[in-house]
């Protein structure tokens, strides 16, 4: 199994200085937790899983450098190198590293798989950039239906965006 913690501190160490990105990839990571133990993972899908949220955006430095953008293509790209270098130092097996690393090179490409990780890995991300990016309602509604897959997932995204505002 993967040591969560320390991968984590070896992502913060790679994103010192930028903590919009290690709240990002922290808060991705807290839904993928709820959501994958919700759903039922198995222990490993859930370890990987975990890990693949914290390494989804490792690749946006290396995107802005190299190509000016920190566009979702760009992080497909350059985010399995780098994310590779720190999945080595935590001892991930081949097995789980050849799957965070397919997850980080796809988790821009909605339709890339129906595989209960990535789904789950796509769901956390959209309900942190819903919020981080202010959508508008019609915006999560219809990622209700194109995006999300899990029930967890749904009733997550129906209580947050597209529940009556909160009256105090």
């Amino acid at each position: 199994m993967i040591d969560i913690a320390k991968l984590t501190e070896l992502a913060v160490d790679y994103d010192a200085g930028d903590p919009r990105r290690v709240q990002h990839f922290m808060k991705v990571y807290a839904f993928c937790c709820i959501i994958g133990q919700s759903e039922g993972l198995d222990a490993q899908t859930q370890n990987t899983l975990e890990a693949a949220a914290i390494l989804h955006d490792i690749g946006i430095h290396e995107a802005e450098r190299k190509h000016g953008s920190s566009a979702g293509k760009w992080q497909e790209i350059e985010g399995p190198s780098v994310a590779a270098l720190l999945l080595k130092q935590v001892g991930a097996t081949p097995v789980a590293c050849e799957r965070i690393l397919w997850l980080i090179a796809h988790h821009h490409t909605y339709t890339a798989s129906e595989d209960r990780d990535f789904r789950i890995l796509l769901e956390a991300d959209f309900l942190v950039n819903a919020y981080e990016d202010a959508l508008p309602p019609d915006a999560c509604q219809t990622a209700d239906g194109k995006v999300f897959r899990t029930r967890t997932g749904h009733m997550l995204l129906q209580k947050l965006y597209l529940a009556p505002p909160y009256q105090p």
